[in-house]
């Protein structure tokens, strides 16, 4: 058997590509080992975070339930709130102009009776002393 310059030629041709295609084949094994463990840590985290999702799920849902009962309450609170603010404006209108009428009164008689008695000094001048706070009696007769 005689072989001719092109057959040694085609011969060294498959030989190198034959070495060409073990070199790639390698490298694509081991990609392909890359991919299957990335698709294995894909499925891992899948598995995991469905629950986690789940559990979140049902915490904002019963977070939801919780503000809305807070909702009601402070809808209740507001409304004593302003019934609280009527009753002491009730009370304040009905009592409040009467009791400092009645203190006025009582005060009238007080300075009334100690003229009667003698013990009267006068409008004691501690009591109207700048920046004490308190302020003379209103003038007989007249209204504050």
């Amino acid at each position: 058997m005689t072989f001719s310059l092109g057959d040694v030629a085609g011969l060294l041709a498959a030989i190198a590509f034959l070495l060409l295609v073990g070199f790639l084949a390698y490298p694509l094994i081991k990609l392909g080992r890359v991919l299957e463990e990335a698709r294995a840590g894909l499925r891992e985290v899948t598995e995991h975070s469905v629950p986690i999702l789940d559990e979140t799920a049902t915490a904002v849902a019963s977070a939801n339930t919780q503000l809305e009962k807070v909702d009601v309450v402070t809808t209740s609170a507001a409304s004593v709130s302003e019934n609280v603010s009527a009753l002491t404006g009730l009370y304040a209108a009905t009592l409040g102009g009467p009791l400092v009428k009645v203190a006025a009164f009582s005060y009238g008689v007080r300075q009334a009776f100690a003229k009667a008695t003698g013990r009267y000094d006068g409008d004691r001048g501690a009591d109207t002393a700048p920046g004490s706070g308190r302020h003379a009696a209103a003038p007989e007769g007249g209204a504050r």
